[in-house]
């Protein structure tokens, strides 16, 4: 059983139209957002993520603008429109779980239930644990969790409420590593079978690769780039991630293991890919991170490397970096994209231009997935 979920005829766009002034930060935003799937605001600390999650709460009382959720009008100043936070029909997921030590986890859950809206509450409590497993947890104390196991709870709780908008607010930043990779497989899964959208502010690249749908970048309180998520990362101008973030998202699937080199082969419209074998059997979809760092380029066909992923390419563009050295140069390989960061000399001695085949090469090791 899924958590409630918004129905088909409800499910509309997110409007947000948000602007605040302080004396030391602006933010102004004009954002039309899917009703569905995993939207992430990314941007350094002081770009405006936070701020924008908490005028969508309500939090922010001099925040001035409208926001629109599936049909259901929040706020809008022109019609005298403020619901106040309480009648958000929102899930708000911190940073810090903040649990209460004293209860168990069905304690915690149940206290989340005081919020839900009909026809929520028990059902959604219910398919709210099924679907991050947590299940085995509801008689252990609070104290008692893992910091991975905290954060799902505080999730869960979220959820048992029924709302038509879940904001999460850098979920993993207080966990270690190996916690992040525990907890990010659940936050796949709430992407794929949730039918609500999901605000998820970060300012990991990795997190944006492994959840965005769609992303929205983030500078000094105004949106530098937005789109779905392959199309920004791949952008050049405004290029999406800067420096050594820059890289392209392709969405793959596993066809063929090596059980004795202990390798996947992934295919995607345009090429194929080895990758280290993580155990996924044949079929299973799987997002492949490439950075523009670990593409290389040959104007002819590879042969007697050790770089196993070869791939047929065409230059689409050339952009200048920040460091007067080197290039980004945006390639495709079919229908997908992908960015390489090479040296002017190189662009120079290869004469690379607009229209020009080439081989982009990219070291099995060098794939993130």
């Amino acid at each position: 059983m899924k958590p409630a979920t918004l129905s088909p005829q409800d499910a509309g766009s997110l409007q947000l139209r948000l602007s605040l002034a302080r004396a030391e930060f602006s933010l102004a935003l004009d954002l039309e957002l899917p009703g569905r799937g995993i939207t992430v605001l990314f941007g350094v600390s002081g770009s405006g993520k936070t701020t924008v999650l908490r005028c969508v709460a309500g939090l922010e009382p001099a925040a001035r603008g409208s926001i629109r959720v599936g049909g259901e009008l929040w706020q809008d100043d022109a019609s005298g429109v403020c619901r106040p936070t309480w009648q958000r029909p929102l899930g708000y997921v911190f940073q810090e779980a903040s649990l209460f030590e004293h209860l168990d986890v069905q304690g915690n859950l149940q206290y989340g239930l005081r919020r839900a809206r009909p026809p929520a509450g028990d059902e959604a409590l219910q398919a709210a644990v099924a679907l991050l497993g947590i299940g085995h947890l509801l008689h252990r104390r609070a104290d008692q969790l893992s910091g991975g196991e905290r954060q799902r709870v505080a999730i869960a709780r979220a959820l048992a409420t029924g709302p038509r908008l879940l904001l999460l607010d850098e979920p993993l930043a207080a966990l270690d590593a190996a916690r992040r990779q525990e907890i990010l497989p659940w936050l796949e899964r709430m992407r794929d079978e949730l039918s609500i959208p999901m605000l998820y502010v970060t300012h990991s690249a990795d997190e944006v690769v492994r959840l965005a749908d769609q992303l929205v970048v983030l500078r000094d309180g105004r949106v530098h780039a937005s789109g779905p998520a392959v199309s920004v990362l791949t952008a050049l101008d405004p290029p999406g991630l800067a420096g050594d973030d820059a890289g392209t998202l392709v969405h793959a699937r596993i066809t063929t293991r090596d059980p004795e080199w202990h390798l996947a082969q992934t295919s995607f419209e345009g090429g194929s890919f080895w990758v280290a074998d993580t155990g996924r059997p044949p079929g299973s979809a799987v997002r492949l991170r490439i950075l523009a760092r670990d593409v290389s380029l040959q104007t002819v066909e590879p042969a007697q490397t050790s770089v196993q992923n070869h791939l047929p390419a065409e230059v689409e563009a050339i952009a200048a970096q920040p460091h007067p050295s080197q290039c980004l140069v945006r390639l495709r390989c079919g229908q997908v994209p992908l960015l390489a960061r090479l040296t002017r000399k190189s662009v120079h001695a290869l004469a690379l231009q607009p229209g020009d085949r080439v081989w982009a090469l990219v070291k099995a090791v060098a794939v993130i997935g």
